[in-house]
């Protein structure tokens, strides 16, 4: 009786380690997509942020936060259960060396409708601004008007701008700390003479997060150098706390945040918001 002699057992090849390291980014970087696209997706879900038909107007500076906000939008657009148009703004304040090529070149790369404003909104700033003072308020009032007249006159619905979960957390405590107020930054918001509604889709999203995928996108990031030079900013002062706390206690941030949408008024002391003065003990305990 004749046997046949078993096939030699070719042993598999291992993948070589940047073959490994290349897949285990690439499975990171899906998983880090997949969180972001559902924080944004249930921040505008508990907050209505888009509606059927809205034409949202995605303000992109060239920096980590709105870029991630535009990537995830347009995620999250192909899929969304109701139909919403994204178009790209960019205001080109004229600040010296300004790389004016790089958001036109990287949206047409992905298709995207934008539009490019010119207001030289940096000349402005820095002659009426004493020197040493902080430029943000007025930079940022400057640009907010010269988006509001674009949006009021292109039929914009929504404004998307970029700010993130630790946005809102600084925002906060500078109002705290700075203002004596308890106010934030909510993530939808009303402009003051009622013709804007202002979203925030990052709202949820960490500020680590957005920046991992960032660098895993490889977005052609452009560096503000008009405020982002400012070290004695108190938006800055404010981060480093926020940035020692985190250290120490990794979560703080996130508790924080949450807290933000757990507001007890009778726990507070402000009579606007609660009726203190008519506030009594009941003779008999209310029924459940």
């Amino acid at each position: 009786m004749s046997t046949v002699p078993h096939p030699a057992v070719i042993p598999l090849a291992e993948p070589a380690p940047h073959v490994r390291a290349d897949a285990r980014r690439a499975h990171d970087g899906e998983r880090l997509a997949t969180r972001l696209r559902h924080q944004v997706g249930q921040a505008i879900a508990d907050f209505g942020m888009i509606e059927d038909g809205d034409k949202v107007m995605v303000c992109l500076s060239g920096g980590k936060d709105s870029y991630t906000m535009l990537d995830i939008l347009l995620q999250l657009q192909k899929k969304a259960p109701v139909k919403f148009e994204l178009v790209a703004v960019n205001l080109d304040q004229k600040q010296p060396d300004f790389p004016e090529h790089v958001l036109p070149a990287y949206l047409d790369s992905l298709g995207v409708a934008y539009t490019i404003l010119e207001q030289d909104t940096y000349s402005v700033v820095t002659r009426v601004v004493p020197e040493g003072k902080t430029l943000c308020s007025l930079c940022s009032r400057l640009r907010r008007g010269a988006l509001y007249s674009h949006a009021a006159a292109h039929g914009f619905t929504k404004i998307a701008l970029g700010h993130h979960r630790d946005d809102l957390v600084a925002t906060f405590f500078l109002n705290l700390f700075f203002h004596a107020k308890l106010s934030g930054m909510p993530p939808k918001l009303l402009s003051d003479d009622g013709r804007h509604v202002v979203i925030r889709p990052l709202a949820y999203v960490r500020e680590d997060d957005i920046a991992q995928y960032a660098a895993l996108k490889q977005f052609p990031i452009i560096p503000c150098n008009l405020c982002g030079s400012q070290e004695n900013l108190q938006r800055k002062q404010v981060q480093r706390m926020m940035d020692a706390w985190e250290r120490e206690t990794p979560g703080r941030l996130e508790i924080i945040s949450r807290a933000l949408g757990d507001i007890r008024p009778s726990q507070l002391s402000d009579p606007k918001l609660f009726d203190f003065l008519g506030l009594a003990a009941h003779a008999e305990p209310p029924v459940d």
